[in-house]
């Protein structure tokens, strides 16, 4: 069952496109992340399923109730969709228990006992009530604005890329927080973000938006494996990408002769493989031939567990000469230093991305 159905949006500024054609269904209780650069139009579609902005065409609904037609649009505050931005936006004179009360409907010692509750929901220690938001950080800040949008029971939960202010260790164990509290809750939750590894991290269904278009959606490691298009592929993390000719299920590049996910024959096409699908292994006096192809390290970036190293390959299987240079992902303790010579070969399969 879909939560929210997107059907057909689009919204222009004056003369500028700012969504154009975008239908996208959203299953009840999933977490889908919208994900795209500055200017793809992420935010505007994020803000007009809140209700703050309205398409010129298109429709939309949610648990089957429709909030946008071309016949009539359902304001903001009655569509039960809780929002979260960026930074919060906690009111600065309320303390803590009185941002995450506002705008519950019972008073009283009810009202103490449910912003209690929620405050334990988000992991938020009780003897914080009383602090205004300027004595909190950041990560706090944050749970208390979830903490105030799941006071509203809402049927569908908003969140403006609201972990990008936060350092890094803290932006993690926010985004698992986050997702439990949310899986737990049963809420259907859209994540807006420009941050393609929270994206992939967080959620169960990812959509990709460029220019004002949905290029692609489905499932996180799908969209990473296979993605439609090279600025896709680059968009959501290191690729390698090269030419190839593809014949019976095989690629024949400069890393020799690979198996592909395609069995077109005889055509000239692109394919791409990730950094981790490359593997490197030492070449000894003496060492014999096998599958692949010969490289040397050029440069080396340690970033602790992990290593990524930049090798020039120096001769495909047939012998030519190549000199293309790929990044490779190794263990950071036993990466080969610059200069050395290593065999080059690859794990599963190569994605074929267009043809040539």
């Amino acid at each position: 069952m879909n939560a929210l159905e997107l059907h057909s949006l689009s919204k222009s500024y004056g003369g500028q496109k700012a969504l154009e054609n975008v239908s996208l269904s959203v299953p009840a209780g999933s977490r889908t992340v919208i994900v795209g650069p500055s200017g793809s139009g992420k935010t505007t579609l994020l803000r007009m399923i809140a209700g703050f902005e309205f398409p010129d065409t298109g429709r939309l609904s949610l648990n089957g109730q429709t909030l946008v037609d071309g016949t009539h649009e359902v304001p903001a505050h009655q569509r039960l969709i809780g929002y979260v931005p960026q930074d919060g936006a906690l009111f600065p004179h309320m303390t803590v228990a009185a941002n995450i009360g506002f705008g519950l409907a019972t008073k009283g010692s009810e009202k103490q006992d449910r912003v209690a509750e929620l405050m334990d929901s988000v992991a938020l220690d009780s003897n914080m009530a009383e602090r205004w938001p300027h004595e909190l950080s950041g990560g706090q800040q944050q749970r208390v604005a979830l903490a105030r949008a799941l006071a509203q029971q809402p049927r569908l939960m908003l969140l403006d890329e609201p972990f990008s202010a936060l350092d890094t260790g803290l932006r993690a164990s926010m985004r698992k927080l986050v997702a439990r509290l949310l899986a737990e809750a049963g809420v259907t939750t859209i994540l807006v973000t420009h941050d393609q590894s929270e994206a992939l991290s967080f959620a169960d269904q990812l959509a990709v938006m460029r220019h004002g278009r949905l290029v692609q959606s489905g499932h996180p490691l799908d969209l990473y494996r296979y993605p439609d298009d090279v600025q896709t592929a680059l968009f959501l993390g290191e690729a390698v990408v090269m030419p190839a000719r593809i014949e019976a299920g095989w690629a024949h590049c400069d890393l020799g002769r690979i198996p592909v996910n395609n069995h077109r024959n005889n055509s000239a096409a692109q394919i791409m493989l990730r950094p981790e699908q490359l593997q490197l292994a030492s070449i000894m006096p003496h060492t014999a031939e096998v599958v692949g192809c010969r490289a040397v390290v050029t440069e080396r970036d340690f970033s602790g567990n992990t290593c990524t190293l930049t090798v020039e390959l120096q001769a495909s299987a047939s012998g030519e000469q190549s000199g293309r240079s790929l990044l490779v992902r190794s263990s950071g303790m036993y990466a080969p230093p610059a200069g050395s010579a290593v065999h080059v070969s690859t794990i599963g399969h190569a994605h074929v991305l267009s043809e040539i």
